[in-house]
């Protein structure tokens, strides 16, 4: 018996229909929807992930601005350039493409994005709200990982998760959306102790380390019949890789996701989602 492989180009596909049936409905209406991301420097996987978002959205209709910024643009450069993007009324959504140069501010850049036009859910604005169960714009990955879930039909209500990730991107605002569900959240991190033996007692294991010299999830850690929900992302010999022993994992476990074709996919497509629902907004 083995498990069954997640079919992430699938919900994509789906998702990416829904937003396509909304960009028309939006067009009728004279609004076209509008997406403007910010690079800085030429980090070759961030040049790609932008090249892919960009792809991704001219497949359904978004409109694209790209804003390519030199490694060493000044705070005040571009947070000028943040906020003409936030008065311009043809702008939907902003996206800052992580991660930023040493000299940029994480936090000062992301907190001038209108949370109106944070199709990527990391304002404080966007994340506060979500603790208080009031989400509009969530960030990408985790509110995919919660349509990978409606997808197959999978309840989580009672069940213990054990997402291994605690970020702003993906573990603090997983956390708040599997509370929402009444889902039993253990938040887990590099300080963790005894990892393998809390990994024992996830019914769901949701995991984002990207680092697999340091970690990889294999059989022996799992229980049967877990769901195990692979995000990250990691090249070895040449190959695109998870945390998971893909192999292995799937002969014990119910439901994984691959890598690639996994959690990805899903990830460009509520981007795509994020910019039609600001759009609305």
């Amino acid at each position: 018996m083995t498990g069954i492989k997640i079919d992430g180009i699938q919900i994509s596909t789906k998702i990416k229909l829904q937003v396509k049936k909304k960009i028309k409905e939006l067009k009728s209406r004279g609004i076209q929807p509008c997406l403007a991301t910010i690079l800085v420097g030429n980090n070759l996987a961030s040049l790609t992930y932008i090249k892919n978002k960009h792809t991704a959205c001219k497949e359904v209709g978004i409109k694209t601005i790209d804003h390519k910024l030199p490694q060493d643009v000044s705070q005040n450069d571009i947070n000028n350039l943040i906020e003409a993007l936030n008065k311009n009324d043809k702008v939907h959504g902003i996206l800052v493409q992580l991660p930023l140069s040493n000299t940029l501010s994480k936090l000062e850049t992301i907190s001038r994005i209108s949370p109106k036009k944070d199709v990527d859910g990391l304002t404080p604005h966007n994340l506060g709200m979500l603790t208080f169960g009031k989400k509009t714009l969530v960030a990408c990955t985790p509110s995919g990982i919660l349509e990978i879930f409606d997808h197959y039909n999978i309840s989580i209500q009672g069940k213990n998760v054990v997402v291994i990730n605690r970020t702003e991107l993906i573990g603090k605002p997983l956390y708040n959306l599997l509370l929402s569900r009444n889902a039993t959240v253990i938040l887990c991190h590099s300080f963790t102790t005894d990892l393998k033996k809390l990994c024992k007692i996830g019914d769901i294991i949701i995991t984002a380390v990207g680092n697999r010299q340091k970690f990889i999830l294999t059989d022996y850690m799992i229980k049967k019949n877990a769901i195990i929900i692979d995000v990250a992302i990691s090249r070895q010999d040449g190959k695109l890789m998870g945390d998971v022993d893909f192999n292995k994992i799937i002969k014990k476990a119910s439901y994984v996701t691959p890598v690639p074709g996994g959690v990805g996919p899903i990830t460009v497509a509520m981007l795509l989602k994020n910019t039609t629902i600001a759009a609305l907004l």
